[in-house]
């Protein structure tokens, strides 16, 4: 797969302070890319080299082969951006704020009235296209927002904190489009403190810290950071003890398995198996046809928040933002 955005050896300075120290990292093209850090950690930085709106001191970072310094301009055009804080003017329509964003980008005529129907039809804004954004919801301010980063069809989204303070369903609209948008050749950064949120959306995660990289890959290459294996729970009734304790010996003998062992005094198997394993059903079929009958199964495993905890020491929400 072809990378958009690569990034290296970035390095960017406030006085003493290294916001960004020497970060490198590729996003590749029709991924969705998620970008994690401790607030603090250079993060919001990054981001904003990234779409042009700061400098730097030191690396290179290109987009679609594109030099951040040399060619801004045509970097510029391929970018749409949905920031954190709500960025529309109130006073104006949703058709009106689509239009003045869609336009910057040097859309005029009908391919800019057409580009704002689009847009507010994708967001689900269509029917709200003359209602002034003073009076609308969180939800739809948010959807909004993302109307007015999209309109011009770019190709590389950054999307940072866009579900933040919205309902469940308008979250679920959001996370939808998103995947459409993936589906329509984009590709997105994305970032948000929702953990779940990152973890359920993202193909590939990085998370940084101290304005450098700690770790980068899919959800199971990060969790492998942590852990290899995953421990699955059966309660299990039907036999007697020694039955029980034959059927989790046979379960250790199975590939993928790492440990399999009857817990008489709870009534379960605790069987360890490879995280790499997300169908479980051939592992267990065994136990399954012996008669066994299993009430309950649980998996235990490190989710994603628990990773980024034991890789950066510290939770998304901490007090300074770089």
């Amino acid at each position: 797969m072809n990378e958009i955005v690569r990034v290296e050896k970035l390095t960017k300075r406030y006085g003493d302070l290294i916001a960004v120290d020497g970060l490198s990292f590729e996003v590749r093209e029709g991924e969705i890319f998620g970008f994690l850090g401790p607030n603090g950690a250079g993060k919001t930085t990054t981001l904003n080299i990234i779409t042009t709106l700061a400098d730097f001191d030191q690396g290179r970072v290109t987009i679609a082969g594109y030099d951040l310094v040399r060619d801004a301009r045509e970097i510029k055009a391929l970018i749409g951006l949905v920031p954190q804080e709500i960025a529309v003017y109130r006073e104006l329509t949703a058709q009106e704020n689509v239009s003045f964003f869609a336009s910057l980008y040097g859309l005029k005529g009908r391919e800019l009235k057409d580009a704002v129907g689009d847009a507010l039809a994708f967001v689900g804004l269509a029917d709200a296209a003359k209602k002034r954004a003073g009076k609308m919801s969180g939800g739809m301010l948010r959807r909004l927002n993302i109307a007015c980063g999209i309109a011009h069809q770019p190709k590389l989204i950054v999307m940072d904190e866009p579900t933040v303070g919205v309902d469940a369903r308008s979250r679920d609209h959001i996370m939808s489009s998103i995947r459409v948008l993936r589906e329509r050749g984009a590709t997105i950064i994305y970032t948000s403190h929702y953990m779940p949120e990152v973890q359920d959306i993202a193909d590939r995660i990085a998370i940084i810290d101290k304005g450098r990289l700690v770790a980068v890959g899919t959800e199971n290459e990060l969790l492998e950071y942590v852990t290899d294996f995953r421990t699955i729970e059966l309660d299990v009734a039907g036999k007697d003890g020694e039955a029980l304790r034959a059927s989790a010996a046979a379960l250790g003998a199975m590939p993928g398995v790492r440990r399999a062992v009857y817990a008489e005094e709870a009534g379960m198997i605790r069987v360890d198996v490879d995280l790499n394993i997300s169908d479980i059903t051939p592992v267990l079929r065994p136990i399954l046809e012996s008669g066994i009958r299993v009430s309950g199964v649980r998996t235990e495993a490190p989710d994603l928040e628990t990773t980024f905890l034991a890789l950066t020491g510290g939770a998304l929400n901490e007090e300074v933002v770089l």
